[in-house]
């Protein structure tokens, strides 16, 4: 059956928001996100509000699909009405407020929340914090990338502080983006979103994993781009790029030597070239494209156990790493450009998808082996590294994240982060 465009957008945008949602360079010299380091301590306190894991509830959409163009398309309508209302009410700062909290800051509160779709008439008036309140900010933190503890603390009053008129901008910057990465895709396909530091596998429609990731910093960004998955390296060498064997590498080895032989890398002259002694090197003159450095592979390695790759004029790749840590923070920006992926084996599992035998116990037998293995990937998934810092699910929530690079509004849409439009990847 013919669908009418505009008819499917008109309904719904008036359709209220609680009932649609209710409740090729895979090149070994590639640059590499792995900041050199012998002895670094992250700190790192458990705080992300997601976790990695085989995904088998269907009530979880993906964060691209081929309806997310009509989606984003009705979303943006219904906040254009919004705003056209008058947009929603500020609330004053104030201690964090939880289940029984009371007085006219609540019945701001309520108003927001109702103002966005996240609380029906029935409920939209009142002083005390009830459950409803509690289930409506689970809602607002959850499609906001905040832990959704149901307490509107400082971090949730700040993303609710945020006008409609901003939000409506965000949904307009982010279309073009969408209809960019929604074109031409497969049944088969993994979306990294940048903003989001999260990854979908997705297949025939339903998110089959979704795992935390490590994405650029924003000195370092990580490209958009898309492609598709051609090679799994199992038990991989870490080529070390140029701008880390000057920036990292060799400012580490002017203190001393030992760190090379700590991190297991090797100096060859030049790519496949023979072994060099690195006490012959004069490092305080040295380029630092005049040797290939080389991590053997091992616990330590860069990659870990695995390094994934895909075409791409950028260099970059996904990939296991041994700074596991970093998953649970928050804000996972740290990485050099490359993306580095929570729980990888559930990912390479479904990547394989049983070709030549593949499968979950004999993925963990050559991890284990320490053995190097190249897996050539028939018919490999879609991949879409993606910057969307507002979307529409199928389900009809509206999803907004950080825009941690600063690119809405720029008209930006693909390639390197920093690069005139122009010059972007086509």
């Amino acid at each position: 059956m013919k669908l009418n465009r505009r008819r499917v957008l008109t309904g719904l945008a008036s359709v209220p928001f609680m009932t649609m949602g209710s409740m090729l360079v895979h090149a070994e010299s590639a640059r590499d996100d792995y900041k050199p380091n012998v002895s670094r301590n992250y700190n790192v306190k458990p705080q992300a509000p997601t976790e990695s894991r085989v995904v088998e509830d269907f009530r979880v959409r993906p964060m691209l699909a081929h309806t997310s163009e009509l989606r984003m398309e009705a979303a943006i309508a219904r906040y254009e009405a919004i705003v056209a209302r008058g947009g929603w009410p500020r609330i004053p700062a104030a201690k964090t407020l939880v289940v029984g909290s009371k007085g006219k800051i609540v019945s701001l509160l309520r108003s927001r929340l109702y103002a966005e779709g996240y609380l029906p008439d029935s409920v939209a008036t009142g002083e005390v914090y009830d459950i409803n309140v509690e289930a409506a900010v689970r809602r607002f933190q959850t499609n906001h990338g905040l832990r959704a503890h149901g307490r509107v603390d400082v971090h949730t009053r700040n993303a609710l502080a945020i006008s409609a008129a901003d939000r409506l901008d965000t949904l307009r910057a982010n279309l073009p983006r969408i209809r960019a990465y929604a074109e031409n895709l497969g049944n088969r396909y993994i979306v990294v979103n940048i903003p989001a530091a999260q990854l979908d596998a997705i297949e025939m429609g339903q998110v089959r994993s979704r795992h935390n990731v490590v994405v650029g910093k924003v000195d370092r960004p990580t490209p958009v781009l898309m492609s598709q998955v051609s090679e799994l390296n199992f038990n991989p060498y870490w080529n070390a790029p140029v701008s880390i064997v000057e920036k990292d590498i060799i400012p580490k080895v002017r203190k001393s030597l030992a760190v090379l032989k700590q991190m297991d890398i090797r100096i060859y002259d030049g790519y496949k070239g023979p072994e060099v002694d690195p006490t012959t090197v004069d490092w305080n003159s040295v380029s630092p494209d005049r040797y290939h450095f080389r991590q053997e592979p091992g616990q330590g390695n860069a990659m870990a156990s695995v390094k994934i790759n895909f075409p791409n004029k950028h260099a970059v790749y996904m990939h296991d790493t041994p700074t596991k840590q970093l998953f649970t923070e928050a804000a996972r920006y740290f990485s050099s450009g490359c993306v580095r992926v929570d729980k990888v084996h559930i990912l390479t599992n479904w990547i394989l998808n049983g070709q030549d035998g593949w499968d979950r116990g004999g993925i963990e037998a050559v991890v284990n082996s320490g053995e190097r293995i190249d897996a050539k990937v028939a018919q490999g998934p879609q991949i879409r590294f993606a910057y969307l810092t507002g979307w529409a699910s199928d389900d009809g929530q509206v999803h907004f994240r950080e825009d941690i690079y600063k690119l809405d509004g720029t008209g930006f849409i693909v390639g390197q982060p920093g690069e005139l439009p122009g010059e972007q990847a086509s």
